[in-house]
């Protein structure tokens, strides 16, 4: 019930909406890219969740702080007033979304050992950008929801495959 009051407008320029969706899409790229890196360079277990969970608080702080400050600075290109609820509303938006989306890829790492969390990680994490892409179609009402999810797995694939490629060439 809270994401419905957060979500009053079904208008594509839903800012809360907005955030709420790139929040979700960046962590679980950004994390799972991360992680499946890390993970391939042979690193401990508890440096994988280490590195998870700076990755998912710093950059959740940055996003929404990022989303904060970007309202504030449209409304006044705009030439309108800002609105300093709107803004730290979005930012906040941003912030939980990309947090709690960012342990979806992390989680496996504190029950499954290497291999399999990677694997297990990478799948999740595809299977929620899958899942958004479809979902968001669906939610603007556009053609091809399948399509869309696809495209978002994809991209997302490619940065998880980027990740592990950058961590098995700079593996110390």
């Amino acid at each position: 019930m809270i994401f419905a009051r957060l979500f009053h407008r079904h208008s594509v320029e839903d800012t809360n909406l907005r955030n709420f969706i790139f929040g979700i899409e960046d962590s679980l790229v950004s994390t799972v890219g991360l992680l499946a890196g890390v993970a391939v360079a042979d690193v401990s277990r508890s440096s994988i969740i280490t590195t998870g969970i700076v990755l998912i608080v710093v950059e959740g702080l940055s996003m929404g702080i990022g989303s904060f400050l970007t309202e504030e600075t449209t409304g006044e290109m705009v030439g309108s007033r800002p609105e300093p609820m709107k803004a730290i509303t979005g930012g906040t938006v941003m912030l939980f979304s990309y947090c709690l989306a960012g342990l979806l890829p992390l989680s496996p790492y504190a029950f499954f050992p290497g291999p399999i969390a990677v694997t297990i990680s990478i799948v999740a994490s595809l299977t929620g950008l899958f899942l958004l892409g479809f979902g968001t179609a669906l939610y603007y009402h556009r053609s091809n929801p399948a399509i869309r999810g696809f495209k978002m797995l994809f991209m997302g694939g490619l940065a998880v495959a980027i990740g592990m490629l950058v961590g098995k060439l700079f593996h110390v």
